[in-house]
Protein backbone atom coordinates (compact mmCIF):
# COMPACT_ATOMS: atom_id res chain seq x y z
CA UNK A 1 0.00 0.00 0.00
CA UNK A 2 2.84 2.38 0.86
CA UNK A 3 4.45 1.64 -2.50
CA UNK A 4 1.21 2.51 -4.34
CA UNK A 5 0.81 5.74 -2.36
CA UNK A 6 4.39 6.71 -3.17
CA UNK A 7 3.93 5.92 -6.84
CA UNK A 8 0.84 8.13 -7.19
CA UNK A 9 1.93 10.91 -4.86
CA UNK A 10 1.48 14.31 -6.52
CA UNK A 11 4.15 16.97 -6.32
CA UNK A 12 3.36 20.39 -4.81
CA UNK A 13 3.67 21.89 -8.31
CA UNK A 14 1.05 19.47 -9.66
CA UNK A 15 -1.34 20.25 -6.81
CA UNK A 16 -0.88 23.99 -7.33
CA UNK A 17 -1.48 23.61 -11.06
CA UNK A 18 -4.66 21.60 -10.52
CA UNK A 19 -5.89 24.09 -7.91
CA UNK A 20 -5.34 26.91 -10.39
CA UNK A 21 -7.25 25.07 -13.09
CA UNK A 22 -10.12 24.39 -10.69
CA UNK A 23 -10.13 28.07 -9.69
CA UNK A 24 -10.43 29.15 -13.33
CA UNK A 25 -13.24 26.65 -13.87
CA UNK A 26 -15.02 27.98 -10.79
CA UNK A 27 -14.65 31.55 -12.08
CA UNK A 28 -16.31 30.67 -15.40
CA UNK A 29 -19.03 28.62 -13.64
CA UNK A 30 -19.89 31.52 -11.34
CA UNK A 31 -19.92 34.06 -14.17
CA UNK A 32 -22.23 31.84 -16.22
CA UNK A 33 -24.75 31.23 -13.43
CA UNK A 34 -24.67 34.32 -11.21
CA UNK A 35 -27.44 36.97 -11.36
CA UNK A 36 -26.63 40.20 -13.21
CA UNK A 37 -29.01 42.28 -11.10
CA UNK A 38 -29.13 42.46 -7.30
CA UNK A 39 -32.63 41.84 -5.94
CA UNK A 40 -31.76 42.26 -2.25
CA UNK A 41 -29.78 44.66 -0.04
CA UNK A 42 -26.06 44.19 -0.51
CA UNK A 43 -23.43 44.09 2.25
CA UNK A 44 -19.81 44.74 1.29
CA UNK A 45 -16.48 45.08 3.07
CA UNK A 46 -12.78 44.24 2.77
CA UNK A 47 -10.66 41.74 4.63
CA UNK A 48 -6.92 42.16 5.02
CA UNK A 49 -4.34 39.59 4.05
CA UNK A 50 -0.92 39.68 2.37
CA UNK A 51 1.05 38.14 -0.49
CA UNK A 52 4.69 37.02 -0.52
CA UNK A 53 5.44 38.72 2.81
CA UNK A 54 3.87 41.15 5.26
CA UNK A 55 5.53 44.01 3.35
CA UNK A 56 2.90 43.45 0.64
CA UNK A 57 -0.56 43.75 2.27
CA UNK A 58 -3.62 43.01 0.19
CA UNK A 59 -7.30 43.87 0.65
CA UNK A 60 -9.91 41.57 -0.85
CA UNK A 61 -13.19 43.42 -1.32
CA UNK A 62 -16.15 41.06 -0.98
CA UNK A 63 -19.93 41.41 -1.28
CA UNK A 64 -22.80 39.26 -0.02
CA UNK A 65 -26.59 39.39 -0.14
CA UNK A 66 -28.14 40.57 3.09
CA UNK A 67 -30.99 38.02 2.91
CA UNK A 68 -29.57 35.10 0.93
CA UNK A 69 -25.90 35.41 2.02
CA UNK A 70 -25.01 34.78 -1.63
CA UNK A 71 -21.32 35.62 -2.23
CA UNK A 72 -21.65 37.83 -5.32
CA UNK A 73 -17.99 38.41 -6.04
CA UNK A 74 -14.71 40.05 -5.09
CA UNK A 75 -11.84 42.22 -6.28
CA UNK A 76 -8.50 43.00 -4.64
CA UNK A 77 -6.17 45.93 -3.95
CA UNK A 78 -2.49 45.95 -3.10
CA UNK A 79 -1.67 48.28 -0.21
CA UNK A 80 1.32 49.82 1.48
CA UNK A 81 2.43 48.24 4.73
CA UNK A 82 1.34 50.40 7.67
CA UNK A 83 0.88 50.10 11.40
CA UNK A 84 3.50 49.78 14.09
CA UNK A 85 6.94 48.91 12.72
CA UNK A 86 10.45 48.85 14.13
CA UNK A 87 13.12 51.12 12.62
CA UNK A 88 14.63 48.14 10.84
CA UNK A 89 11.27 47.27 9.29
CA UNK A 90 10.71 50.87 8.14
CA UNK A 91 14.12 50.92 6.49
CA UNK A 92 13.35 47.66 4.70
CA UNK A 93 10.02 49.05 3.50
CA UNK A 94 11.78 52.13 2.12
CA UNK A 95 14.33 49.98 0.25
CA UNK A 96 11.58 47.80 -1.23
CA UNK A 97 9.57 50.84 -2.33
CA UNK A 98 12.61 52.43 -3.95
CA UNK A 99 13.25 49.25 -5.92
CA UNK A 100 9.69 48.12 -6.69
CA UNK A 101 7.55 51.23 -6.34
CA UNK A 102 4.71 52.14 -4.01
CA UNK A 103 1.10 50.92 -4.39
CA UNK A 104 -1.52 53.38 -5.62
CA UNK A 105 -3.01 55.13 -2.54
CA UNK A 106 -6.42 55.24 -4.30
CA UNK A 107 -6.46 51.52 -5.10
CA UNK A 108 -9.17 50.66 -2.56
CA UNK A 109 -11.53 53.29 -4.00
CA UNK A 110 -10.87 52.12 -7.55
CA UNK A 111 -11.14 48.40 -6.91
CA UNK A 112 -14.18 48.67 -4.64
CA UNK A 113 -15.90 50.54 -7.48
CA UNK A 114 -14.89 47.69 -9.81
CA UNK A 115 -16.52 45.23 -7.41
CA UNK A 116 -19.85 47.08 -7.46
CA UNK A 117 -19.64 47.40 -11.24
CA UNK A 118 -19.13 43.64 -11.57
CA UNK A 119 -21.89 42.73 -9.11
CA UNK A 120 -24.40 45.14 -10.65
CA UNK A 121 -23.39 45.71 -14.30
CA UNK A 122 -26.86 46.85 -15.40
CA UNK A 123 -28.59 50.14 -14.42
CA UNK A 124 -30.55 49.58 -11.21
CA UNK A 125 -31.24 50.77 -7.70
CA UNK A 126 -28.88 49.29 -5.14
CA UNK A 127 -29.15 49.29 -1.35
CA UNK A 128 -25.58 49.08 -0.05
CA UNK A 129 -24.43 48.49 3.53
CA UNK A 130 -20.77 49.00 4.47
CA UNK A 131 -18.69 50.14 7.42
CA UNK A 132 -17.42 53.71 7.67
CA UNK A 133 -14.36 53.31 5.42
CA UNK A 134 -13.82 56.66 3.71
CA UNK A 135 -13.10 55.19 0.27
CA UNK A 136 -16.44 53.41 -0.07
CA UNK A 137 -18.64 56.52 -0.64
CA UNK A 138 -16.15 57.82 -3.21
CA UNK A 139 -16.21 54.45 -4.96
CA UNK A 140 -20.02 54.48 -5.07
CA UNK A 141 -20.04 57.95 -6.66
CA UNK A 142 -17.91 56.66 -9.53
CA UNK A 143 -20.75 54.46 -10.80
CA UNK A 144 -23.12 56.61 -12.84
CA UNK A 145 -25.31 53.70 -13.94
CA UNK A 146 -26.32 52.81 -10.36
CA UNK A 147 -28.68 54.62 -8.02
CA UNK A 148 -27.07 53.64 -4.71
CA UNK A 149 -28.64 54.12 -1.29
CA UNK A 150 -25.52 53.81 0.86
CA UNK A 151 -25.89 53.01 4.57
CA UNK A 152 -22.86 52.92 6.89
CA UNK A 153 -22.53 50.93 10.11
CA UNK A 154 -19.87 51.42 12.76
CA UNK A 155 -17.24 48.69 12.84
CA UNK A 156 -17.61 48.74 16.62
CA UNK A 157 -21.26 47.64 16.46
CA UNK A 158 -21.97 44.21 17.92
CA UNK A 159 -21.41 41.53 15.27
CA UNK A 160 -24.71 39.78 15.84
CA UNK A 161 -27.31 38.54 13.35
CA UNK A 162 -29.13 41.86 13.75
CA UNK A 163 -26.16 43.78 12.37
CA UNK A 164 -26.72 44.71 8.68
CA UNK A 165 -23.12 43.63 8.04
CA UNK A 166 -23.69 40.15 9.51
CA UNK A 167 -23.50 38.42 6.08
CA UNK A 168 -20.06 39.96 5.47
CA UNK A 169 -18.83 39.34 9.01
CA UNK A 170 -19.87 35.69 8.66
CA UNK A 171 -18.26 35.45 5.22
CA UNK A 172 -15.00 36.85 6.56
CA UNK A 173 -15.09 34.29 9.38
CA UNK A 174 -15.69 31.40 6.97
CA UNK A 175 -12.93 32.53 4.58
CA UNK A 176 -10.37 32.74 7.37
CA UNK A 177 -11.58 29.48 8.91
CA UNK A 178 -11.49 27.53 5.65
CA UNK A 179 -8.46 29.10 3.95
CA UNK A 180 -5.09 28.70 5.65
CA UNK A 181 -3.55 31.43 3.49
CA UNK A 182 -5.85 34.05 5.06
CA UNK A 183 -5.47 33.15 8.72
CA UNK A 184 -4.14 35.90 10.96
CA UNK A 185 -0.83 34.23 11.77
CA UNK A 186 0.20 31.66 9.19
CA UNK A 187 3.11 30.23 7.23
CA UNK A 188 0.66 29.13 4.50
CA UNK A 189 0.26 32.63 3.06
CA UNK A 190 -0.15 33.10 -0.69
CA UNK A 191 3.00 33.91 -2.61
CA UNK A 192 0.95 35.74 -5.29
CA UNK A 193 -2.47 37.28 -4.94
CA UNK A 194 -3.33 35.96 -8.41
CA UNK A 195 -3.16 32.49 -6.87
CA UNK A 196 -5.09 33.69 -3.82
CA UNK A 197 -7.87 34.85 -6.18
CA UNK A 198 -8.07 31.38 -7.74
CA UNK A 199 -8.43 29.79 -4.32
CA UNK A 200 -11.02 32.36 -3.24
CA UNK A 201 -13.09 31.64 -6.36
CA UNK A 202 -13.15 27.94 -5.44
CA UNK A 203 -14.40 28.95 -1.99
CA UNK A 204 -17.02 31.24 -3.59
CA UNK A 205 -18.53 28.43 -5.67
CA UNK A 206 -18.46 26.03 -2.72
CA UNK A 207 -20.12 28.63 -0.48
CA UNK A 208 -22.82 29.61 -2.97
CA UNK A 209 -23.76 26.40 -4.71
CA UNK A 210 -22.57 23.46 -2.59
CA UNK A 211 -22.56 24.34 1.11
CA UNK A 212 -25.86 24.59 3.04
CA UNK A 213 -26.47 28.02 4.51
CA UNK A 214 -26.61 26.31 7.91
CA UNK A 215 -24.56 23.16 8.44
CA UNK A 216 -26.50 22.27 11.60
CA UNK A 217 -29.91 22.64 9.95
CA UNK A 218 -28.71 21.22 6.63
CA UNK A 219 -30.85 23.71 4.76
CA UNK A 220 -30.65 25.35 1.36
CA UNK A 221 -27.54 26.86 -0.17
CA UNK A 222 -27.30 30.64 -0.74
CA UNK A 223 -27.97 30.05 -4.46
CA UNK A 224 -31.14 28.13 -3.55
CA UNK A 225 -32.22 30.89 -1.16
CA UNK A 226 -31.78 33.38 -4.01
CA UNK A 227 -33.87 31.22 -6.35
CA UNK A 228 -31.07 30.48 -8.84
CA UNK A 229 -31.30 26.69 -8.48
CA UNK A 230 -33.47 24.13 -6.69
CA UNK A 231 -30.80 21.75 -5.42
CA UNK A 232 -27.29 21.59 -4.02
CA UNK A 233 -24.60 21.23 -6.65
CA UNK A 234 -22.36 18.19 -6.32
CA UNK A 235 -18.81 17.75 -7.56
CA UNK A 236 -19.93 15.65 -10.53
CA UNK A 237 -22.39 18.33 -11.64
CA UNK A 238 -19.85 21.12 -11.16
CA UNK A 239 -17.24 19.36 -13.30
CA UNK A 240 -19.46 17.68 -15.87
CA UNK A 241 -18.95 20.39 -18.49
CA UNK A 242 -15.83 22.23 -19.61
CA UNK A 243 -16.01 26.01 -19.95
CA UNK A 244 -13.96 28.30 -22.15
CA UNK A 245 -13.29 32.03 -21.65
CA UNK A 246 -13.88 32.66 -25.36
CA UNK A 247 -17.52 31.62 -24.88
CA UNK A 248 -18.22 33.37 -21.56
CA UNK A 249 -17.82 37.13 -21.22
CA UNK A 250 -15.80 37.97 -18.11
CA UNK A 251 -15.55 41.42 -16.51
CA UNK A 252 -12.16 42.99 -17.13
CA UNK A 253 -10.96 42.52 -13.54
CA UNK A 254 -11.93 38.86 -13.61
CA UNK A 255 -10.19 38.43 -16.97
CA UNK A 256 -7.01 39.42 -15.11
CA UNK A 257 -7.67 36.71 -12.53
CA UNK A 258 -8.27 34.12 -15.24
CA UNK A 259 -5.08 35.01 -17.11
CA UNK A 260 -3.11 35.50 -13.85
CA UNK A 261 -1.89 38.90 -15.06
CA UNK A 262 -2.29 40.45 -11.58
CA UNK A 263 1.30 41.38 -10.75
CA UNK A 264 2.92 40.71 -7.39
CA UNK A 265 5.67 43.29 -6.86
CA UNK A 266 7.96 40.79 -5.17
CA UNK A 267 7.52 38.31 -8.06
CA UNK A 268 7.10 40.52 -11.15
CA UNK A 269 7.76 37.65 -13.57
CA UNK A 270 5.23 35.23 -12.11
CA UNK A 271 3.80 32.61 -14.44
CA UNK A 272 0.69 33.68 -16.39
CA UNK A 273 -2.00 31.42 -17.79
CA UNK A 274 -1.37 31.37 -21.53
CA UNK A 275 -2.32 27.81 -22.51
CA UNK A 276 -4.43 27.66 -25.65
CA UNK A 277 -6.51 24.56 -24.96
CA UNK A 278 -6.78 24.35 -21.17
CA UNK A 279 -9.70 26.03 -19.46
Amino acid sequence: MRQIATEFRASPETIARMAGRLGRHALLYHQLNRPKTVSEPLAADSFETFESSQYYPTSFHVSAGKSSHFFYGFTDSEKRRSGTMKKKQRRKREKLELRLGRPDPRSVERDFAHLLEIVAPEPQKLELHTDEHRDYPRAARRLRHLEIAHHTISSRAARTADNPLFPINLLDLLIRHGSANHKRETIAYSKRRACAAERLMIFLVWRNWMRPYSIQRKGRTPAMRLGLIDHKVGVDELLKERYFPTRIDLPKRWEEYYAKTVVTRAIPNGRKHALKYAA
